[in-house]
């Protein structure tokens, strides 16, 4: 008898059902399909079965709204983000644009830092504008992304014109907290350097131009060079 390849996650879902799994994360899986004729990624959360199931899935359903709500608030800043098609909250699965014809940020910088041509080394200047006037703005209507990577920003193709577009916003939240905002900034930094080497100077500029577009810049690094200095100390200690 040949083995069943049943999957209750999708097949109650047909949109699920036909798409493709391309990622699975500690807290969801990404699919890419097809929604109402439209490109999509559908992102659907894990049932955690350690915990009761009433409970799991109002803790779940709280997450998704939170991810949806920071989505249409940058969206109403003018910040360029996937479209939410479909919140789908019985399967814990939200439906949203695919950024086709894309390339992660991530992607972008290792070709640049290949390249010596006086015209890429100026895209990346350019660039680094970009994600800090972003981030000013992100932060001016409060939003904390939660998992500043440069791989979770987008630039269409041609790169020169296009928009940075933000994605994942799993573990974002509203606060009003400069720590938090500190945070934010804090999380990429770290994650910017270590995953693009030899770009402290772009980094600076990356902040010296949410210093200028954020009138609240000044407490937010303050708290930035806070918790540096908390990391710094974490690692001399062990």
């Amino acid at each position: 008898m040949a083995a069943s390849t049943a999957n209750p996650e999708t097949d109650n879902n047909p949109v699920l059902a036909s798409s493709q799994l391309i990622k699975q994360g500690a807290e969801a899986k990404i699919y890419r399909g097809v929604f109402m004729g439209r490109p999509c990624i559908a992102k659907q959360r894990f049932k955690k079965k350690y915990r009761h199931p009433t409970l799991d899935a109002k803790l779940t359903n709280k997450r998704i709204v939170q991810e949806v709500r920071s989505i249409l608030r940058c969206r109403k800043q003018g910040i360029t983000t996937p479209t939410v098609f479909f919140v789908d909250q019985v399967n814990q699965c939200i439906y949203m644009e695919d950024i086709q014809d894309s390339v992660t940020v991530r992607d972008f910088i290792r070709r640049l830092q290949k390249s010596t041509s006086p015209d890429d080394q100026t895209a990346l200047q350019e660039l680094a504008d970009k994600i800090g006037g972003v981030l000013a703005s992100m932060h001016s209507c409060d939003i904390i992304h939660g998992d500043l990577t440069t791989s979770n920003m987008l630039l269409r193709q041609p790169e020169s014109s296009s928009p940075l577009i933000l994605i994942d916003f799993g573990l974002s939240q509203i606060s009003t907290l400069h720590e938090d905002k500190g945070v934010d900034l804090y999380v990429l930094e770290r994650a910017f350097l270590s995953t693009h080497p030899n770009t402290e100077e772009l980094f600076e500029r990356v902040l010296k131009v949410y210093g200028q577009s954020y009138k609240k810049s000044a407490d937010v690094l303050k708290k930035l060079e806070d918790v540096r200095q908390r990391g710094r100390k974490r690692v001399m200690i062990g």
